[in-house]
């Protein structure tokens, strides 16, 4: 809630700066999109890697932090696309940070924001996002469906993310065609990677199904694959290491070492 009204004031403090008819130009006068749905598709499990400072349970995460040199690791790893955390007040995020990110790689790149307004997705598709972050939990139903129709006009993907059975229910409603299961209790910050088993059967095979937070292990990704995820996004595990890239490339290291030695048995 917090973060939530602290949102809304630094919206009207950026409409001032900026105006809605100059972001809907900026975004009208971009031509070029990276495909999000299509690079989390295809049979096997995809790496969606987060680029992000700081956090609210975990403080600093990065001292060092480098969105181009972070970007470009990721992508050398295997990552499939890449999210970067652009609010500043709780996770020392900016827009700046996507575009640095985004212009190192080749790879689609997803807004991790609270978007709650028409005015951030004009924005994001200025900015050069490919896809955003719509967090059930911070919408009403309307606005979900309403800021889900606009990124679909303007040509980005949403990552539409869900805790519990009600919220699955209303993003897929709204007809969400990417859910994301983020596996964080949002009330006690407590991550349980079984909230993504006990929804992942509940979502169509029209969505693309993702699993968020608390991901750590070769093992937890077999798992996620075997239960028919088609990404997972996967950010304070990197983040935390000396090297982020380095950091992807041991755990997918780890998976395909762990489906080989299971196909032999």
């Amino acid at each position: 809630d917090d973060i939530i009204a602290l949102r809304r004031r630094r919206i009207q403090e950026m409409q001032a700066q900026v105006s809605m008819q100059k972001l809907e130009q900026a975004a009208a006068e971009r031509s070029e999109r990276r495909d999000f749905a299509h690079a989390i598709s295809g049979g096997k499990l995809r790496v969606i890697a987060e680029l992000k400072r700081a956090s609210p349970s975990r403080g600093v995460l990065c001292g060092e932090y480098k969105p181009r040199e972070i970007a470009r690791g990721y992508e050398t790893a295997g990552a499939a696309a890449l999210s970067v955390l652009t609010e500043r007040d709780f996770f020392s995020g900016s827009l700046e940070d996507l575009h640095a990110a985004r212009d190192a790689v080749q790879l689609p790149v997803l807004r991790k924001d609270f978007v709650i307004d028409p005015y951030q997705v004009y924005e994001s598709v200025a900015a050069g996002a490919d896809a955003l972050l719509l967090i059930v939990a911070a919408l009403a139903d309307t606005e979900l469906r309403n800021l889900l129709a606009l990124s679909d006009r303007l040509g980005i993907a949403a990552l539409v993310e869900v805790h519990t059975e009600t919220e699955l229910e209303r993003a897929l409603a709204a007809d969400a065609r990417i859910i994301g299961i983020n596996n964080r209790d949002l009330r006690t910050l407590e991550v349980n990677l079984e909230t993504s088993f006990r929804l992942r059967s509940k979502i169509p095979s029209r969505c693309r199904a993702v699993s968020e937070s608390g991901i750590k292990t070769p093992a937890d990704l077999r798992r996620l694959a075997e239960a028919e995820f088609d990404a997972v996004l996967i950010g304070e595990r990197f983040m935390r290491a000396a090297e982020p890239g380095e950091a992807l490339a041991d755990l997918l290291r780890g998976f395909s070492e762990l489906a080989q030695r299971r196909e032999r048995q």
